[in-house]
C-alpha cells in the first residue's frame, strides 16, 4: 500500500528502464558531486548527498518499486506510520502508549515523527539481527548442521 503522499511517484516501465540506465552510470562514476545538463545548456553540480540520494532512488525505480521522499523532521499520522512499519494500526497505538515510540498529540490525534520511528525501526533491526545471531550460535553448539 502506497503512503498516502501527494509526492509518491510510481515509476512505469519506461521509467524503470531509464532509471536502470542512469542508475548504472552513476554507479561507474567515482563519488563526489555530480553535475547534470539541462535541456536548455545549464549546468547544475549537485552535491555528493544529493548525487548518493538520486543513486538510490533511480536503483528503486528501476526495480519498479514507488517513491516518496519525507523529511526526517516530517511528522506522520499514525495510519501513515503504521503503514511504514506495515504493521496494523492498533499495533502502532500500542506501541506509542507503551513508550516505545515518542509521538505528541495534536487535539486527540497522534503524531509521530518520522526520525523517531526510524530509530524505533533500526533498535527493532538490531534486536532481530542479535536473536538470530544466538540462535545460529546455539545451533552450531548444538550441531544441527547449521
Amino acid at each position: 500500500m502506497l503512503l498516502e503522499h501527494p509526492d509518491t511517484v510510481v515509476p512505469t516501465e519506461q521509467d524503470a528502464v531509464l532509471a536502470t540506465k542512469a542508475s548504472r552510470l552513476l554507479a561507474a562514476r567515482p563519488p563526489g558531486s555530480l553535475r547534470v545538463q539541462l535541456e536548455n545548456g545549464d549546468e547544475l553540480t549537485l552535491p555528493r548527498a544529493a548525487a548518493e540520494l538520486l543513486g538510490h532512488l533511480l536503483t528503486e525505480m528501476s526495480q519498479g518499486n514507488a517513491i516518496t521522499l519525507i523529511p526526517v523532521h516530517a511528522e506522520l499520522t499514525t495510519q501513515q506510520a503504521a503503514q511504514l512499519l506495515n504493521v496494523s494500526r492498533p499495533h502502532l497505538v500500542r506501541l506509542l502508549e507503551d513508550g516505545e515510540i515518542p509521538f505528541r498529540k495534536v487535539g486527540t490525534h497522534r503524531r509521530v515523527r518520522f526520525a523517531d520511528l526510524e530509530a524505533y525501526r533500526r533498535r527493532l533491526k538490531d534486536r532481530h539481527e542479535a536473536a538470530m545471531a544466538e540462535l545460529a550460535e546455539q545451533a552450531q553448539k548444538l550441531e544441527m548442521g547449521y
